[in-house]
């Protein structure tokens, strides 16, 4: 377990979490600690109990139940003694902290005009853990590149939670910061600017506005601010070539991105779905989607302990999309019925009887190539 997180844990947890095997904490994802319920962890895609004696247990009843005491430590430790410093972070149910390692909190929600103004009374902690994987990327990145426009093509990554999206993100930044394209089609061209919208810092795990995650030599983060706003910033004073974002799904995210892929910036974006169906189904994603915004989609999926990557084009995705909308959804339960044909359909939209509009291929701006020389790039092949 990384070591800066295991300061963070209060006392009798930490000691309980120190005596897990090495195969536990070496794959170790998630820490969920929940007053008077089991001490909960997540590793290489399975779920266990941590008990008394600091065994991994799949039976709940022999799970040691932190206490007022833990949980109030604890919330202490991550706030650095002050709820004040955090009320931002409280009021959005989660708090970062350094290393990356972000902490969804659960409690009672405090409202003012209908909107979550606070978080208190504490109880619940998912202790999210951020690793980088330098080279997660390797195989990756060469499915995505622009050979005519000497970069990447405008891609989204999609899964649901806990695939492993924003560590793939992470290292996709650096290599495309440090020049690593691993193609022989790609030798010569150099890094890309790379600029960073952190709104959770959790890519670049920043302290003092200083990454400390890899990201290369030539990338610039933004910690801790808005999508939208951040993306625009980038692109009046940082002159990035390309803008890597995490999480999109409003209204303000699509409009900025946007304006992005107008200014001549390459878009590099994640986003939670269950498949390239259910990308389709959220307004904000199937909008960007249909207007031809993305050039490459990438479908994360755990097999094991291990996540896979599948890479499909404009078209590809869309028809993806409708075979899978008729299939069940990865995020439904297994017992749930197979949806009809007829619900398929409309999940995605398409009215029965009209030919349904295809993706529109959207001409890509003007871009500069790495010699200074500009050219008009064609549409996402």
């Amino acid at each position: 377990m990384p070591i800066a997180l295991f300061e963070w844990l209060p006392g009798r947890i930490r000691e309980l979490m120190a005596k897990l095997p090495e195969s536990v904490t070496g794959q170790l994802e998630e820490i969920r600690i929940r007053e008077n319920r089991p001490l909960e962890i997540g590793y290489g895609g399975r779920f266990a109990f941590v008990g008394g004696d600091g065994s991994a247990t799949s039976d709940h009843r022999a799970g040691y139940r932190p206490n007022r005491d833990d949980c109030r430590a604890f919330l202490e430790k991550i706030t650095d003694h002050s709820l004040y410093a955090v009320e931002e972070e409280l009021r959005r149910g989660y708090v970062t902290v350094a290393g990356g390692h972000r902490i969804g909190l659960a409690g009672r929600t405090v409202l003012e005009g209908g909107a979550v103004r606070h978080l208190r009374d504490v109880s619940g902690f998912n202790v999210r853990i951020a690793r980088a994987r330098v080279g997660s990327s390797s195989r990756l990145l060469p499915a995505l590149l622009d050979r005519e426009a000497r970069t990447i093509r405008h891609t989204l990554i999609v899964s649901p939670p806990q695939q492993g999206k924003t560590t793939l993100l992470r290292d996709l930044a650096r290599a495309i910061s440090s020049g690593e394209w691993n193609h022989p089609a790609a030798i010569g061209w150099g890094g890309r600017k790379v600029g960073i919208v952190d709104e959770r810092s959790e890519i670049a795990a920043c302290e003092r506005g200083v990454p400390t995650f890899d990201l290369g030599p030539r990338c610039d983060v933004l910690d801790a601010c808005p999508k939208a706003e951040g993306m625009m910033m980038l692109v009046r004073s940082m002159s990035p070539e390309v803008v890597v974002v995490d999480e999109i799904g409003r209204p303000e995210d699509a409009d900025a991105l946007r304006e992005a892929l107008h200014s001549g910036v390459r878009v590099l974006a994640s986003a939670h779905a269950s498949d390239l169906a259910d990308v389709f189904r959220r307004p904000v994603l199937s909008e960007l989607v249909r207007d031809g915004m993305f050039g490459a989609y990438v479908l994360l999926s755990r097999t094991g302990g291990r996540v896979e990557h599948r890479v499909f084009g404009a078209k590809e995705a869309e028809d993806e999309a409708r075979r899978r909308g008729g299939l069940r959804s990865w995020a439904t339960p297994r017992d749930a019925p197979e949806p009809s044909a007829r619900a398929a359909e409309e999940a995605l939209f398409v009215p029965r009887g009209i030919p349904e509009p295809a993706i529109k291929a959207r001409p890509l701006p003007l871009i500069r190539s790495p010699d200074g020389a500009s050219g008009e790039v064609g549409g996402h092949d």
